[in-house]
């Protein structure tokens, strides 16, 4: 009869956006009975949320403090910087951050991962990000963009999914801190349901065959996962 269930997850931005369309519908092809409530959050709200029991299940960016939360690796993704096509760095295909230090900002939302490490990055280099304003999502930072008002830091993939068609081009960061992993987040699996362990596997499963297949295609072009405790 298949099996039943309904889960709770939380997840930041750039999971519900670059990663979790892809990997869920081939989990429910095979579990079509299975109900997932899926809620978007910070990461540091992820993790709360799960260590408080809101959800079964999260998934955030791995600098983030799992405390004593099990952690399982998901998947990765590189900033990079959003500008318009006439834009003066616009002819570049790859930029230091600092270098984009010297136009106005938009930021993502003050709490996220990203303008935090950013700022940082900033003031390693004795300067300030210019924010001229915040917004509250990835499409936010893309239209604003689009409208001249600035440059803007967004993942490669989530640019690739929300910027078709805008007139705006992505210029991969190089810095270190701009390749980003993702993690899963869950209490201890003894008190997971069946049915949540199954979706663990399969999400570490999907990022698995992700990473193998990156070689590959990078070799074919030239030519013509463990659990962690956080």
């Amino acid at each position: 009869m298949g099996i039943r269930g309904h889960i709770r997850m939380l997840a930041n931005v750039s999971a519900t956006v670059e990663f979790l369309p892809d990997d869920l519908p081939a989990f429910f092809s095979m579990h079509n009975l299975v109900k997932i409530h899926l809620e978007e959050r910070l990461s540091a709200g992820v993790v709360k949320g799960v260590e408080e029991g809101y959800a079964e299940i999260g998934i955030c960016v791995s600098t983030t403090d799992s405390r004593d939360l099990m952690t399982h690796p998901y998947r990765s993704d590189r900033l990079a910087l959003a500008v318009p096509q006439d834009h003066p760095l616009a002819g570049r295909t790859s930029i230091d951050f600092v270098e984009s230090l010297d136009f106005d900002h938009i930021g993502f939302h003050a709490d996220s991962s990203i303008f935090t490490v950013s700022r940082a990055a900033a003031a390693r280099a004795g300067k300030a990000v210019n924010l001229r304003i915040n917004v509250p999502s990835f499409d936010a930072i893309c239209r604003m963009v689009q409208c001249g008002l600035g440059v803007g830091l967004i993942p490669d993939r989530a640019f690739e999914v929300l910027a078709s068609g805008m007139g705006i081009k992505a210029i991969p960061l190089r810095d270190d801190w701009a390749r980003r992993n993702l993690k899963i987040v869950t209490r201890d699996p003894a008190g997971l349901s069946t049915v949540t362990r199954m979706l663990v596997e399969h999400l570490v499963q999907s990022g698995h065959r992700i990473d193998e297949a990156v070689p590959a295609i990078a070799a074919s072009a030239s030519a013509s996962g463990h659990r962690e405790r956080g």
